[in-house]
């Protein structure tokens, strides 16, 4: 039996093609993965990710266990900031990536993958020696992702909170439609955008409001398929492909999230050990210069022997190119390194390119 989003009914009856995601049922896509991807990058796209988990850490040594489980430097936040974190297990590989929001000194909200909040919930447990409330909240919120750039000017029409005043990575609580919501600027796809963190049984209403508000300023509702298409083109890493426990950050080319001056954290002396001997393999873009298109878990070879495997691939609508991210030996994830993709048990060639494809115009 798949887990059910709150709002499974409404996008069966909306006509969206329905999937098993992670062991949930997800809308795929409503008018098409292309359609939907263009409409967030030129005005607007509404996101269900009701299945995303909530995990809240508080007490008074709050900041100590956010500290040790994550790798990024939560002491860097003030209250209504939000970071881009790993969560590492003692071997360096991750648990999960997460964002982390801090509410107040004594409480911060963790935004959790899907398929991984119950493990994510266990790991920080396991490592609490401070003695802090640790709740796994998923049950308690939907979410909802407007991205794009007239999201914005959409949302203001629903909320009086001052949108032009929560800078990147800020968020603010408020109401959207009337309703209690938690507004966060940050987003998956490479676009300007919010999340929106409600109770489940407010979802549907603040759903259709957001449809109504932006049908003429182009917003459409949209998938998954097109939420991995926009990611991949802005290179942002999805578990279980580019990341996962066998892989550190330092592979992903996520060091930026490891802060080595903030103190010890879980993970860190693996790390430290990683990087004074050299990374072996790392993560590396590219584009098809021949017919095909490089799918996930595709063979890449140089040289014609193999080398590494694709991590996430597909068509980049924005750019009319056939790209993906790979794996490779350090000294050859450098770009500009001739690859083969191997499809259909044919190698393509490909050339190695850096990451991202994509940047939204400032």
């Amino acid at each position: 039996m798949l887990k059910q989003i709150p709002l499974a009914a409404l996008h069966r009856a909306a006509g969206a093609k329905m999937v098993d995601f992670g062991g949930w049922e997800m809308p795929l896509q409503y008018t098409g993965i292309l359609d939907e991807h263009r409409a967030v990058r030129t005005a607007a796209g509404l996101f269900d990710v009701s299945h995303m988990g909530e995990i809240e850490i508080r007490g008074p040594e709050a900041l100590q266990l956010v500290q040790w489980v994550t790798t990024n430097d939560a002491a860097r936040l003030a209250d209504g900031q939000a970071q881009y974190s790993g969560l590492l297990y003692e071997h360096g590989g991750f648990v999960d990536d997460i964002l982390v929001h801090r509410v107040a000194a004594n409480h911060y909200f963790l935004c959790v993958n899907a398929s991984n909040q119950d493990k994510d919930f266990e790991h920080i447990h396991s490592q609490n020696r401070w003695n802090c409330t640790v709740e796994n909240r998923g049950a308690d919120y939907a979410q909802l992702a407007i991205q794009g750039p007239r999201a914005a000017e959409i949302l203001q029409k629903l909320t009086p909170v001052e949108l032009a005043s929560i800078r990147y990575y800020r968020f603010r609580d408020g109401e959207v439609g009337g309703r209690p919501a938690r507004i966060a600027r940050t987003g998956y796809t490479g676009e300007d955008g919010f999340e929106l963190y409600i109770a489940p049984a407010d979802a549907a209403a603040i759903w259709q409001a957001l449809l109504d508000a932006g049908r003429d300023a182009g917003l459409r509702p949209c998938g998954l398929g097109a939420r991995n298409t926009l990611r991949m083109e802005a290179g942002m890493a999805l578990y279980g492909h580019e990341i996962d426990a066998s892989i550190t950050p330092l592979e992903a080319g996520l060091e930026w999230i490891v802060k080595w001056d903030k103190g010890d954290f879980c993970g860190r002396a693996r790390l430290e050990r990683q990087k004074a001997a050299g990374v072996r393999r790392k993560l590396i873009g590219f584009e098809m210069r021949g017919r095909g298109i490089g799918r996930d878990g595709y063979e890449v070879r140089v040289g014609g022997r193999p080398a590494g495997w694709v991590t996430s691939g597909g068509p980049a609508p924005t750019l009319n190119k056939n790209i993906g991210m790979c794996y490779l030996p350090a000294e050859l994830a450098r770009p500009g390194t001739a690859i083969e993709v191997v499809v259909r048990e044919q190698p393509v060639e490909a050339v190695t390119v850096p990451i991202p494809f994509y940047r939204r115009p400032k």
